[in-house]
């Protein structure tokens, strides 16, 4: 069988595949509830595979098999460049997500300060912790 080398495979790849954006708009945007309705069935999947015997070492694996400098290298080529405008097209996802945060914060009393230094003060962190928890935990229930 006559295969293609690595270099021409890879240059192909790389000319033709960024000109092919409109056609990734077009199927990702009809295919959420797609995703939405697979994702949620597969519930007992993922936590088969999150629960595995050797998922750590597997985590670890990927991770070591990318590496630092795969890492660093994306962050400079890529992510630099799409930062200010994914944090722009995530204002109103940002909003919905803070937005139960703040109004639980809103509505905490906390108990009254203690001297500087005083282990009184650790209950006014762990009302806090306490109650964002909680709204956390409501939130990622099924069905909220």
């Amino acid at each position: 069988m006559k295969v293609k080398t690595l270099a021409e495979v890879t240059d192909k790849w790389a000319d033709v595949t960024p000109g092919r954006s409109a056609y990734y708009e077009k199927g990702a945007k009809a295919a959420g509830s797609d995703w939405e309705k697979g994702a949620t069935e597969a519930k007992s999947s993922y936590k088969a595979a999150v629960s595995a015997g050797n998922i750590d070492a597997m985590y670890a694996g990927g991770i070591k098999r990318a590496g630092a400098a795969k890492y660093e290298r994306k962050v400079t080529e890529v992510g630099a460049a799409r930062y200010g405008p994914g944090v722009t097209a995530a204002k109103g996802d940002y909003s919905d997500g803070v937005a139960p945060m703040l109004d639980e914060l809103a509505k905490i009393t906390l108990p009254a300060r203690a001297p500087r230094g005083s282990a009184a003060n650790l209950q006014r962190v762990g009302v806090i912790a306490t109650a964002l928890n909680k709204r956390r935990l409501s939130l990622r229930a099924a069905g909220a």
